[in-house]
């Protein structure tokens, strides 16, 4: 099964919510920034994720976004560009 690598980024109002979404998506990815994590992700790990997510959010007012940055290769890198701050890998200890 081949993986998908996804941007997942959240917004979440309420700080304990938030504290809980982070820690779940600590388990499935890396950290880009406090609310955006890369997860190279199949179908199953997709389910697991979302079912692990699911009793930690409220469907009115958070959301947490998905967004497919294609198939994952062994030869294939992660490159990001920033702009100000230069890029660095955050910790995985969530700090809010």
């Amino acid at each position: 099964m081949s993986r998908i690598r996804y941007l997942v980024s959240y917004d979440i109002c309420d700080p304990k919510r938030l504290r809980r979404v982070a820690k779940v998506l600590e388990g499935f990815g890396t950290r880009l920034q406090y609310s955006v994590f890369e997860c190279p992700l199949n179908d199953t790990r997709m389910a697991q994720l979302k079912a692990a997510l699911a009793p930690e959010m409220n469907y009115d007012q958070d959301q947490v976004l998905f967004v497919s940055l294609g198939l994952e290769s062994a030869d294939a890198t992660l490159i990001i560009e920033a702009m100000g701050q230069p890029y660095t890998v955050r910790s995985r200890v969530t700090i809010i």
